[in-house]
């Protein structure tokens, strides 16, 4: 399995890996710690099966004049019986667009049943996974009292395999221009 990936700013990424690192210690969550090299993202697509080596070419050549996207994180949120709290971004036009034409420029690799195709994808950052109901709500009681709204740029796009259970080694990534 694959995925492509938004990454952050450095000051983004590193104002994320504080709350992992709150969470952890406050012993509510070890998302953070559960993959090596984890960083903080937001999913753009996630395939089964790749051609890796011909898609990172044609992702290289779709990403040259891409521009870096504003994001700002302004809500906490849940998906329903998931274990799952997450940074939610504001969705603005510039992002649904990059993603809209992320999906239409590789429709041909497109998994039906993805989460990440357009018209059924909540962009979210994963702070904190595999909660019992108990630990969600005290994840979330604490990032609403102990959090403030983060704001940044997504810098970078990557394709990361995640085939192996603790480890998802970055494939591939490109900076996007800055405007």
């Amino acid at each position: 399995m694959y995925g492509i990936i938004a990454l952050f700013d450095e000051e983004t990424e590193q104002q994320i890996i504080e709350v992992w690192n709150d969470l952890k210690d406050q012993n509510i969550s070890s998302y953070a710690s559960e993959v090596k090299d984890r960083k903080p993202h937001i999913t753009i697509a996630s395939y089964k099966n790749l051609n890796v080596e011909q898609y990172i070419k044609e992702m290289d050549r779709y990403l040259q004049e891409k521009v870096s996207l504003t994001i700002s994180f302004e809500t906490i949120g849940s998906f329903i019986n998931s274990g799952a709290l997450f940074y939610s971004p504001l969705v603005t036009k510039e992002l649904m667009d990059f993603h809209m034409d992320y999906h239409e420029h590789f429709k041909k690799n497109q998994e039906e049943d993805s989460l990440y195709n357009p018209g059924r994808w909540i962009p979210h950052c994963t702070i904190a996974n595999r909660l019992t109901k108990e630990k969600l709500l005290e994840a979330m009681h604490h990032c609403s009292y102990n959090q403030t709204s983060i704001s940044g740029f997504i810098k970078e796009i990557a394709l990361i395999d995640t085939s192996t259970v603790g480890y998802a080694p970055m494939l591939y990534s490109k900076k996007l221009k800055i405007i």
